[in-house]
């Protein structure tokens, strides 16, 4: 699974119900034992961030939630880009993993078609790409 996982979707995950979407993306791709994870610090920071700051996250489960998401995933560098822009972020976080397609329900790039050849897809959309099976193969030729 060559994808990036945005800030968003974690925090999302981690305060959603077992069977929303954004928790059933974290559980597939965290899940996934043939292939870790690969992140930013700047995701993993703002994924901090947004916990403390939410309201239904417990302030004394943000370290253990955010121990448990480190554990799980690869950390690379990135290039520099603008920390508060969110765009510029997630592409240089998507390049530095090396995938073309970047997970989130941010409501200014979720299924966006692209972006510097990123594909920005929300989790909703991508669980019914990973559930929909693949079409019949067409029929044989008559000859």
């Amino acid at each position: 699974m060559k994808i990036l996982l945005a800030p968003d979707v974690y925090v999302n995950a981690s305060v959603a119900g077992a069977g929303l979407a954004p928790a059933q993306v974290v559980d597939r791709v965290l899940g996934n034992k043939k292939a870790r994870q690969k992140t930013t610090e700047w995701v993993l920071t703002t994924t901090s961030a947004m916990l403390a700051a939410h309201p239904s996250f417990k302030k004394e489960a943000v370290e253990p939630q955010m121990k448990l998401i480190r554990d799980l995933v690869d950390v690379v560098d990135s290039e520099e880009h603008d920390e508060h822009d969110w765009a510029e972020s997630l592409l240089a976080a998507a390049r530095a993993a090396e995938v073309a397609r970047v997970v989130t329900d941010h409501p200014d790039l979720a299924d966006k078609d692209e972006i510097d050849g990123i594909e920005f897809v929300s989790s909703d959309a991508w669980m019914i790409e990973q559930t929909t099976p693949p079409p019949p193969p067409p029929p044989p030729k008559k000859g």
